[in-house]
């Protein structure tokens, strides 16, 4: 799994430019337009929300558990209906802003997550978190599967027979270069350094094969109730994302030039300039190396 070191290094670096530009409690996972762009970010993020609550029966005096809680998104909207939201995050950077917001955060390695921790939850949600679970490293050892079903089993004894799981994530599909492919000095519009630079934006992270890989690692404790691509529409969100993050604004723009200033300086920032410009997950997506799925899940 990427460390909380790799989780800091993505989240709570960028923590203040993310929340001046998308918000104080930023919501940084793909949102759902379901076809219809002419949504704005903001109303394509409350149908996700809602989306999510309807398909997990979330309703007031729910307990749910947010997996990867980011800038607390999720728990927002669940105070906003009633139900009692608790989030895990490796990020400092989001747990102090989740704080200052009065939601229930904890610095917690998700994986770990006993009944004895924090209790037991009427649902669970994860919203991008599932693409830090596997490292490399774990991909390279013949691990990733094992990773996905004890993380599968995690949640299994976090919820009563019947309760559900939301999982969305970005996967890789058969078009993607091995790891090995993958070249930060490969010609610019090349697959494989667009993906070298997906890998430096995530470190420490591989993602699943498919969404077969998914459900197959889930089947021992969950069955699948819905599934649906949401690659066009993160193709979308980031388009909006990349609007909301050149909208000016004075304070934001001095740590822009600052970051800028230490990414040249340090040689292990100078590769987040390429990537701010690019934006390779889009590439990946636009060239299908990448899907990304939404998928409920029900206890067995």
């Amino acid at each position: 799994m990427a460390s909380k070191q790799d989780i800091d290094f993505i989240y709570t670096t960028l923590d203040k430019i993310y929340r001046m530009s998308q918000g104080d409690t930023a919501d940084f996972s793909g949102a759902m337009y379901n076809g219809d762009y002419s949504m704005t970010l903001e109303a394509a993020q409350l149908a996700k929300h809602d989306f999510i609550t309807d398909n997990l029966n979330i309703r007031a005096g729910s307990s749910v558990l947010d997996m990867g809680c980011g800038w607390g998104p999720m728990l927002n909207h669940f105070r906003k209906i009633g139900a009692k939201g608790v989030g895990l995050t490796l990020s400092d950077g989001q747990y102090q802003a989740c704080k200052q917001n009065g939601f229930e955060v904890y610095v917690k390695d998700v994986r770990t997550v006993k009944p004895d921790d924090y209790g037991t939850f009427d649902a669970v949600v994860s919203l991008g978190a599932f693409e830090h679970f596997c490292s490399l490293e774990d991909y390279n050892a013949g691990r990733q599967e094992d990773v996905y079903r004890n993380f599968f089993e995690t949640v299994y004894n976090l919820l009563p027979k019947g309760g559900r799981f939301f999982l969305q994530t970005m996967v890789i599909t058969d078009k993607m270069p091995a790891p090995e492919e993958m070249d930060i000095n490969a010609d610019k519009n090349s697959d494989a350094y667009i993906c070298a630079l997906v890998l430096k934006l995530h470190p420490g992270s591989w993602l699943p094969l498919g969404s077969e890989m998914l459900i197959r690692d889930a089947a021992s404790y969950f069955k699948m109730i819905n599934i649906s691509s949401g690659r066009l529409d993160y193709i979308k969100t980031i388009q909006e994302w990349n609007k909301n993050f050149r909208r000016f604004n004075l304070r934001k723009y001095a740590l822009l030039l600052r970051m800028g200033y230490e990414c040249l300086a340090r040689k292990e920032y100078r590769h987040l300039i390429p990537v701010f410009l690019t934006s390779p997950i889009k590439v990946c997506f636009e060239r299908e190396l990448m899907e990304h799925y939404r998928i409920v899940f029900e206890r067995l």
